[in-house]
């Protein structure tokens, strides 16, 4: 039996959902089935990569986050960024444009999260030099990858570099920053901005950690809008300056594709897109790929430019940060001298990962001699089976009905094939038949009048 274990962003609402598989179809790990005409969640294989939410018609599939609200909580409340926010913004919004309108909106600081690669890139170089016998290694930096691996890849978690990504190590310095300077710990709320699904699971149920050190989570999608919308209303006062440290060029780009491989030595190579994600590691893990050094995992396209919270086009969010890293770079020298470096000590001696373990979600029993009959039982299975991977059954493949069939979840006939076949033989009679899909597809599918 599995059971709930992480916490989920993703939500299904079924009073929406119209049943269309259209997000068990889309799924890496295989977590959506169709049942009574619904779609239903296996969480413990979701990954919260946010493919369904992607691809729903119905806008069925939602993203939970806090409450706004919540930020009132504390009198000290930061707002912390990643960079791809700044790079939604047309060149004509200037960032302290941005800045002035969240703390018009209630925040009493601004910090972009991707300050944090400047502790963060030295560590990794010398976490590689202490590493060098594991290849390849592979960056911590996206929690749906993270998942992905403890999930349908466990076999590659020590692969994973178990450093905290520069989201922790910023919201670490702040607090400690503001602590030194007399804050009250309890009196300080740091609230993440996030891109994507799978930050706001990784920070409600940290991997490696029990705890996050970040206190709440606002869509990115959200936040957009309230700014854009501030800033076209002039809802800040023109003449304050928000100042605000520089990032570097490096975690200007750092949350791009090829951010971090850029920056490693060796043979690096960057792979974004979910899928395309899983293609290559089933061949890292078959050893059909061999001598590479670091791999950067992305689960979306153009990394967290093309988080499912964007709100802007991707490819126009990469260009903006680049000519914004280049700018940094030729005109500026200030963001070498910053107040986070001070605070070096303090944060590497914080900056490891506890052990990152396998989800082993897809384990087919914890008893291992059990396990190894249920998957000899799924191969016999899986010969009775037609192969075509149809999804009528409300599975999304023939090998995912053949799991479920063992794990007592669904029967063989739930396979149309089957079905057919056991008419023909008078097995089953054909109101059997039409119950079996309507249990599967519900009412409204199996009873319209054409």
């Amino acid at each position: 039996m599995e059971q709930k274990v992480f916490h989920h962003a993703l939500k299904i609402q079924k009073d929406r959902c119209m049943g269309c598989s259209h997000c068990m179809n889309i799924c890496p790990t295989g977590a959506i089935r169709v049942r009574n005409g619904k779609a239903e969640l296996f969480e413990n294989r979701c990954i919260d990569c946010g493919e369904c939410f992607r691809v729903c018609p119905v806008n069925a599939i939602i993203i939970e986050q806090d409450d706004f609200n919540k930020i009132f909580q504390y009198k000290h409340r930061i707002a912390l960024l990643p960079a791809v926010l700044i790079g939604q913004f047309p060149e004509d919004i200037k960032t302290s444009q941005i800045y002035n309108v969240l703390i018009g909106l209630g925040f009493t600081d601004v910090y972009e999260a991707e300050h944090g690669v400047d502790i963060l890139k030295d560590s990794m170089k010398e976490y590689v030099d202490r590493n060098k016998g594991i290849k390849p290694l592979i960056s911590s930096f996206c929690p749906a990858v993270v998942r992905l691996i403890q999930v349908k890849f466990p076999a590659l978690v020590d692969n994973i570099i178990s450093l905290h990504p520069p989201l922790d190590i910023a919201a670490l310095y702040y607090r400690q920053k503001l602590v030194s300077e007399g804050v009250d710990e309890s009196d300080i709320g740091i609230f993440y901005v996030t891109p994507c699904a799978s930050k706001i699971a990784a920070i409600k149920s940290p991997v490696g950690e029990d705890k996050s050190h970040i206190d709440g989570v606002i869509n990115m999608d959200f936040i957009y809008n309230k700014v854009y919308t501030g800033v076209k209303r002039s809802d800040y006062i023109p003449g304050q300056k928000f100042k605000a440290e520089r990032l570097s060029p490096e975690g200007t780009v750092w949350s791009l594709t090829n951010g971090e491989a850029d920056m490693m030595e060796g043979r690096c190579l960057a792979i974004d897109g979910v899928h395309n994600v899983m293609d290559f590691l089933e061949k890292i893990e078959n050893e059909e790929i061999k001598d590479v050094d670091f791999l950067e995992l992305r689960a979306c396209d153009e990394s967290c430019a093309g988080g499912v919270l964007t709100a802007q086009n991707r490819f126009l969010t990469v260009e903006r940060l680049r000519k914004r890293a280049a700018y940094i770079k030729e005109n500026y020298s200030d963001y070498k001298r910053k107040d986070i470096l001070n605070h070096s000590e303090y944060l590497n001696q914080k900056i490891t990962l506890g052990k990152i373990k396998p989800r082993s979600m897809m384990k087919l029993d914890e008893n291992m001699a059990e396990a190894m009959k249920k998957m000899r039982r799924v191969k016999e299975i899986l010969k009775c089976l037609p192969d075509v991977d149809c999804g009528a059954c409300g599975a999304p493949n023939c090998q995912a009905l053949a799991e479920d069939i063992v794990q007592e979840r669904a029967v063989i006939n739930h396979c149309i094939f089957i079905q057919r076949i056991f008419e023909k033989k008078g097995i089953i009679d054909w109101e059997e038949s039409h119950q079996i899909m309507q249990d599967i597809w519900g009412d409204e599918k199996l009873n319209r009048k054409c």
